[in-house]
């Protein structure tokens, strides 16, 4: 399938967004790449030919999948991952922000400060330090994606109550970190998105989910 011409509004924002079957000589990033959603888009980005770095912690090698050093919680490691890959592929055309953490149950009154800061610095400050660095490199031409992998327990479009608090606001931030990107870099070009992965069988979401 050819990609879509996308159509420029009077804003300059993309009201069609461009639809891509083959990534051929293009270059990704997936953060929390070395295990569950993450290792998944990286390799199917990787079968639909894209130059994929998965970023991980500690580095393993994965077949079709560039491993970087790489966490989201530690900004020395993702300006130097952003460095290598300009200096080795001198592009990057998507960024999909997936590295995040799980919580334990528990309403605000009763979680530990220390799990509320680490959630919010994986889930939130993460990407958008990430974003902050790849943005040189996704602006460089029109039609740059940053995918953020968020939540429905972090909508308020369904509410907000139910538990896992610290886990919610960093999705809803997250979404609203969407939001500005694609308000501020819009009409350079840049398209962001949020997306919900739904229930899904990983460590995070656990063996009984439904996917």
């Amino acid at each position: 399938m050819n990609e879509e011409q996308a159509k420029i509004s009077a804003r300059g924002w993309p009201t069609e967004v461009h639809t891509l079957d083959d990534l051929t000589d293009q270059v990704a990033l997936v953060t929390g790449a070395s295990r569950g959603i993450g290792l998944a888009v990286a390799t199917e980005l990787g079968h639909l030919g894209a130059v994929v770095y998965g970023g991980m912690r500690m580095p393993k090698a994965v077949d079709g999948v560039k491993p970087i050093r790489l966490d989201v919680t530690q900004e020395a490691t993702v300006s130097a991952a952003i460095v290598q890959v300009e200096k080795e592929a001198s592009r990057l055309d998507v960024l999909v922000n997936n590295a995040g953490v799980g919580v334990s149950d528990g309403d605000l009154a009763v979680i530990s400060s220390e799990e509320i800061r680490e959630v919010l610095e994986t889930n939130l400050l993460g990407p958008m330090l990430v974003s902050k660095h790849a943005l040189p490199l996704l602006l460089k031409r029109r039609g740059g994606r940053i995918v953020n992998v968020s939540s429905l327990v972090g909508a308020m479009t369904d509410g907000m109550e139910g538990n896992w608090p610290a886990y919610r606001v960093s999705k809803n931030g997250l979404n609203g970190l969407t939001i500005y990107l694609h308000g501020e870099y819009g009409p350079q070009g840049l398209i962001a998105n949020s997306v919900c992965p739904g229930h899904t069988r990983t460590d995070l979401g656990g063996p009984d989910a439904r996917t």
